[in-house]
């Protein structure tokens, strides 16, 4: 038995797989009309030219200055000059280690977390205080423990990382299981599904377009967690680039690492969201009903 099978209540079938399209589809480039790219393609001009003029004109606002704010063509120029550098593949590939392998392990602890507690009251009741008292600490604070905990500054750096991504897929995976409709639950029952063949034919197809949005918003956070923590115990990475450009006043450069992390952190996130709607065709199939 599959989820497809059961064509229970469709039009909250339909309903949600037009939402949920537009939720993991919708932030992809190729998705979008001419026009609104042309209107996203003007706005990020707009953000350069604002850029340029406050930063040329040497612009103080007393409470914001930008005498010390490099212009966009000097960016530019440092980011080519980053490009030809011998040390870019290593920063890139220390940086990429990282978030990957702290983001699969919160992907994998996340989703079995979050499916214990979105159908067990046991578990939510045991495990969910803890991880609400755990969630608000900010990466810098785990950095000291982290360091005692782990010998390798490679794995506290890595853990940090799991630390960042492992709440925004822990709870939208919470999340993507309430929301599947309990008449779907229940028909499956009529067909004589188990609760193993329920979680795996109908929560966990219901709950994946969740989980895949709360994949996409933690591989955000795993890279500003890892930033923080390659900025304080890292010796490569795009973190550690970026501070080292600080204390050598090297202020074309900040602003380099500071685009290359959110370029990175866009395209790893677009990843994810690709990924999961490749892993979900059942979303598109939805909303054409």
């Amino acid at each position: 038995m599959s989820a497809s099978a059961i064509e229970t209540a469709p039009p909250i079938r339909a309903q949600r797989g037009r939402a949920v399209r537009a939720m993991v589809l919708g932030a992809l480039p190729r998705k979008l009309p001419f026009e609104r790219l042309a209107l996203r393609g003007a706005a990020l001009g707009l953000s350069l030219l604002a850029w340029h003029v406050a930063a040329s004109s040497r612009l103080d606002l007393g409470l914001v200055t930008f005498r010390n704010v490099p212009t966009p063509a000097a960016a530019a120029q440092a980011a080519w000059a980053l490009l030809h550098a011998p040390a870019l593949p290593t920063h890139l590939g220390a940086s990429l280690v990282r978030v990957l392998s702290g983001f699969l392990a919160a992907l994998g602890v996340g989703v079995a977390l979050g499916l214990a507690i979105g159908r067990s009251r046991l578990a939510r009741d045991l495990l969910l205080p803890p991880l609400e008292v755990l969630r608000p600490i900010p990466a810098v604070a785990w950095i000291p423990l982290a360091i005692l905990m782990f010998p390798s500054s490679e794995v506290s750096m890595a853990f940090i990382t799991f630390t960042g991504a492992l709440f925004p897929i822990l709870l939208n995976t919470v999340h993507g299981v309430e929301s599947v409709h309990p008449r779907l639950v229940a028909a499956a029952r009529s067909l004589g599904a188990g609760d193993a063949a329920i979680l795996r034919e109908v929560i966990l197809p219901g709950a994946t377009p969740s989980i895949v949005t709360g994949a996409a918003i933690g591989m955000g956070t795993a890279w500003f967690c890892l930033v923080t923590a390659e900025m304080i115990s890292g010796q490569y990475g795009i973190g550690y680039f970026t501070w080292e450009s600080y204390t050598l006043q090297n202020y074309d450069d900040i602003v380099v690492g500071m685009l290359l992390i959110g370029v990175l952190g866009m395209g790893s996130s677009l990843v994810v969201r690709w990924l999961g709607a490749r892993a979900t065709p059942w979303v598109g199939a939805g909303s054409q009903r």
